[in-house]
């Protein structure tokens, strides 16, 4: 409960000067007709035209994590998720969930040993499995909050997909997660954390614009919304600029 608070005070923040969206009363058909039935129906991310023009490259945040490691779950639920909520019109975000596991080949089949159990191994199976079913940030990012941000990360999973997708059905996650797709796609996470240069040392590792040194961790770790707004090198959004002179996201009291 306390995370999802002090979510809500960060978007009411995000979103003070903005009114709330009249309701969505337009066929699909209509969505994309103009900004302001966009904005009701919550489709401006889907409609390119509403999109606002980026003026520099993104900037792009690469977070190697596990599923159930404590400080990955505290940067991704209190720094990455919200800071790409406020400013995913110029950042990307990439998920590679697998960190400081290791695998073994038998008999054609990759087997996973992570660090805190064969529960960790399952949760970075769903949240990879997410990943690739939904395609869009915008479709599995709160998913994955929804998991890290719960007491228990894989029994919340099942629930988080209702609510965010209810159209996909869990059987899907769990086919991925128990078949060869998800047997690939974790092996694909292994080659990619074993392809960091440095290696990784710990997790979170945190990558900025595909850089790590300890003073980007360390950024990132402490605010990564004014790391991300610092390093983007275009013209500011508003957000940023409401952020100015301040040292992270105003604290609520919960």
């Amino acid at each position: 409960m306390k995370f999802v608070t002090a979510l809500l005070c960060l978007m009411l923040w995000a979103g003070s000067e903005v009114s709330a969206r009249p309701p969505c009363n337009y066929p699909p058909t209509q969505w994309c007709s103009s900004y302001e039935i966009a904005a009701a129906c919550q489709v401006e991310h889907q409609c390119l035209e509403f999109k606002p023009k980026r003026n520099a490259d993104p900037v792009v945040i690469s977070l190697f994590y596990e599923s159930l490691c404590g400080a990955c779950r505290n940067f991704l639920v209190l720094q990455l998720f919200p800071t790409w909520l406020m400013l995913n019109d110029i950042m990307n975000v990439t998920l590679i969930p697998y960190g400081n596991a290791m695998e073994r080949n038998e008999s054609g089949k990759w087997v996973f040993t992570c660090q805190h159990g064969e529960q960790e191994c399952t949760g970075n199976m769903i949240e990879t499995c997410v990943m690739e079913k939904l395609q869009d940030p915008f479709r599995y990012f709160p998913v994955i909050f929804c998991m890290e941000s719960a007491s228990d990360v894989i029994a919340a999973a099942q629930l988080c997909l209702k609510i965010y997708e209810p159209k996909v059905p869990w059987a899907e996650i769990e086919n991925c997660v128990n078949g060869d797709l998800g047997n690939k796609l974790m092996h694909r996470n292994a080659e990619l954390t074993d392809a960091l240069r440095p290696p990784h040392e710990y997790v979170p590792w945190i990558l900025v614009n595909g850089k790590h040194t300890d003073q980007l961790e360390a950024q990132a770790v402490e605010s990564l919304f004014n790391l991300v707004c610092n390093t983007y090198t275009g013209t500011k959004p508003t957000a940023c600029a409401k952020a100015e002179g301040k040292n992270s996201f105003p604290k609520c009291m919960i």
